[in-house]
Order: structure tokens, then C-alpha cells, then sequence
């Protein structure tokens, strides 16, 4: 197994640095306005596109910075330090999507496909989950049926980010019997197909910068070109897909973890009780230290699931670890940075509040904290002792 690698090269602060900067400059001045008006700022992602951050992964031969998964951890835990909503529309659009389209499409396909996005013209959707499944992908309803060289898509997705902005949404549906894993098929669908359409945006508790809607398919009409990989093989693409989007999620908390605990640790140095800081006070010098080592582990364990997606191995249990972890301590420190706020952060005024309202989506998006265990326990017994 590869071993975690502990020095961070020049070319790794370059691309924090450059993160940083951005989301400092293009990101923080908005946060709250366009939190409070659930404002998806399309404009920003295609400027993120012009600084390579929507095409991370993506080879330079298809128009993107074709960087690893340290790269990619590091651009998305600086943008959600300033704006989990910003940084969950990143991953979103760099490991699902466009990971997909670059995991299983064809040489014709990622041609046309991927320099649009890497390059932020186009912002990308995949659709895999429904209202009346949630975890139970594998149980979905809406159905692709062949008519000659076109493909019939009848059915919905729920929970979709950049279901109404999005250029183009990867979407997987069922093309064969229900309990057989090789009876669902990704396609390709670009806005403006006819039968295809979005519902209305959902009014969130947290991240609600983040576009997310319903998609429709009625009488949807596809090319059978429009099909990604081989017919059957979608749930099984989906699968592969979310190890490495896991790893997104995980880098997702992580950015907002460091946030809150940065913003802790601001205010228990200014704000003075009794004569002295309150970061002087052993219970909330206790909180912060707790709030430190959970960073700290949770970043050791996703930079070890980086190296490993980066080197081809199997991230199936580590990615689901690093996710199950990292979003769960995300939302424990954001707690927490309530709790040292006192009054303060309850309010608007402060950004602890924020941080609260977006950790738990974390621990909800691309596969519950539940699910993770089963994930993990799952690979634990399938391992040889």
C-alpha cells in the first residue's frame, strides 16, 4: 500500500496559494449575499474556469490542468475555508460529471464533452438519485426504452446540483430489471433536449448557494451516441464514480472544518471575559484543542485516499472513511465554534453560524454517514485474514 507523502513540493503551495487567493478575493466578499438570496453565481465558475479549477483532474489534451488528487484536495479544502456552498458546486462539477465523462466516455465524447467544461463554459450535472430511493439507487424508477436508434427516457431525479444551470448532466437509468445491477445505463443529456427539464430550486438549510433542483425527463428522446460506457454498465460506473467523489465530500468537510476552527480560534483570541481572552480559559483551550486534532487526522486520512486515487489503487474503504470522518468532525467543530461564539454565533453577524448550517449536508451528500459504514464494514469482510 502506498504511504502517505509528507512533504508538500513547490508546484502543491503554488496551487494553495492560488486557491486561497481567489476565494479571498472572488468568493469571501459574497458569501452572505449570495447565501441569502440562494444566488448561484454561474459567472464565478466560469472566472474558476479561466484559473483551471473546474477541469482539475482532466488531462491537458482535453483543455484541463491535469493535476492529481493532492492538487484537487487542496483547491477544494481553500474554497470551502471561505464558502462551503462554492466548494460543494466545485466537487460536484470536477468528480462527477466531468469524472465521469472522463472515467467511461469515448475518445468522440470526451472531445466534444470535456474541454467545455474543464474550461468553465459549460458547469455540469449527474443525476443518479430519486425521491423515492435515496440510498436505494439501485431501486430507481425512471427508465430509459430503446426506439430504434433513440433512447425513451420517462422518470425524475431529486436532489440534483445544477439541475437548472447545468450545460450538461450525466444521468443514470434503469434500461433493464429492477434488482439487477447491470440493468442501469449512463447517458449524456445537454440542456435544451426536448422532454428534459428542471423543477424549482430547493429552498436549503445550508449550502444554499448551491443550486439543487429536480430533473424531468418526459418522453426524453437520445441518440443511442448519447449512451456513456456500455448499456448495463451505469450503476456500476456510478459506484466507481462516487469512490473518488467521496474523496471530494471528505476535502469538502475538511475546508469547512478548517473554517470554523479558524474562526473559533480568531474570536477566543479578541473576545475577553473576566479580564482575559476566553481562549485562556482551559474549557475553551480544550475545545480548540480537540477541534485541531480532528482536523488534523481527518486531513492525514484524505491526503492518504488522494495518494492512492492518484496511484490506480483501490479506494473503496479509504475513500469511504475519509468521507464518514471528515464530515462528521466537520459538523462537531462547527458546533463547537457556535458554542466558543457564545450569542454571537447564533447571529449573521459572525461566521460561525454558517459553517453550522452547511457541515451537515456532509454527512448526508453522496452517500450518508450510515451508508460509509456499510461501505466500510462491507470491504472489511471481504478482506483475506
Amino acid at each position: 500500500m502506498t504511504t502517505i507523502e509528507t512533504e508538500i513540493d513547490e508546484q502543491l503551495e503554488l496551487i494553495k496559494h492560488s486557491a486561497r487567493e481567489f476565494a479571498e478575493n472572488y468568493i469571501r466578499p459574497h458569501v452572505m449575499e449570495w447565501d441569502e438570496a440562494q444566488i448561484f453565481p454561474v459567472d464565478l465558475f466560469h472566472k474558476m474556469g479561466e484559473h483551471g479549477f473546474m477541469g482539475v483532474l482532466v488531462p491537458e489534451a482535453y483543455g484541463g490542468s491535469g493535476l492529481d488528487y493532492q492538487a484537487y484536495i487542496t483547491i477544494i479544502d481553500e474554497i470551502s475555508q471561505v464558502c462551503g456552498s462554492i466548494g460543494l458546486s466545485v466537487a460536484a462539477h470536477n468528480s462527477l460529471c466531468t469524472n465521469h465523462l472522463l472515467t467511461f466516455g469515448n475518445e468522440e465524447q470526451k472531445k466534444k464533452y470535456l474541454p467545455l467544461l474543464a474550461s468553465g463554459q459549460w458547469i455540469g450535472a449527474w443525476g443518479l438519485t430519486e425521491t423515492g430511493t435515496g440510498s436505494d439507487a439501485g431501486g430507481m424508477s425512471t427508465t430509459a426504452v430503446l426506439d430504434g436508434d433513440e433512447w425513451v427516457i420517462n422518470g425524475s431525479k431529486n436532489f440534483i446540483t445544477h439541475a437548472i444551470s447545468g450545460d450538461v448532466a450525466v444521468v443514470i437509468v434503469r434500461t433493464g430489471e429492477k434488482g439487477n445491477n447491470h440493468g442501469m445505463t449512463a447517458f449524456i443529456i445537454e440542456k435544451g433536449t426536448p422532454g428534459f427539464s428542471a423543477g424549482k430550486k430547493e429552498n436549503k438549510l445550508g449550502m444554499r448557494a448551491s443550486e439543487t433542483a429536480c430533473l424531468f425527463f418526459d418522453n426524453c428522446r437520445v441518440s443511442k451516441d448519447n449512451v456513456l460506457g456500455e448499456v448495463g454498465d451505469g450503476f456500476v460506473q456510478s459506484l466507481k464514480v462516487l469512490d473518488g467523489g467521496r474523496i471530494s465530500i471528505a476535502a469538502l468537510s475538511l475546508g469547512i472544518a478548517k473554517g470554523a476552527y479558524h474562526a473559533a480560534v480568531r474570536y477566543a483570541k479578541g473576545r475577553e471575559q473576566f479580564g482575559k481572552p476566553i481562549a485562556q480559559f482551559q474549557a475553551i483551550g480544550f475545545k480548540l484543542a480537540d477541534m485541531a486534532v480532528k482536523v488534523e487526522a481527518a486531513e492525514l486520512m484524505i491526503r492518504k485516499a488522494g495518494v492512492m486515487k492518484t496511484h490506480g489503487e483501490k479506494v473503496t474503504s479509504i475513500s469511504a472513511m475519509a468521507k464518514y470522518y471528515a464530515s462528521e468532525i466537520c459538523v462537531e467543530i462547527a458546533n463547537d465554534c457556535v458554542q466558543i461564539h457564545g450569542g454571537y454565533g447564533y447571529t449573521k453577524d459572525y461566521p460561525a453560524e454558517k459553517y453550522y448550517r452547511d457541515a451537515k449536508l456532509c454527512t448526508i451528500g453522496e452517500g450518508t454517514s450510515e451508508i460509509q459504514k456499510v461501505v466500510i464494514s462491507r470491504e472489511i469482510l471481504n478482506e483475506n485474514y
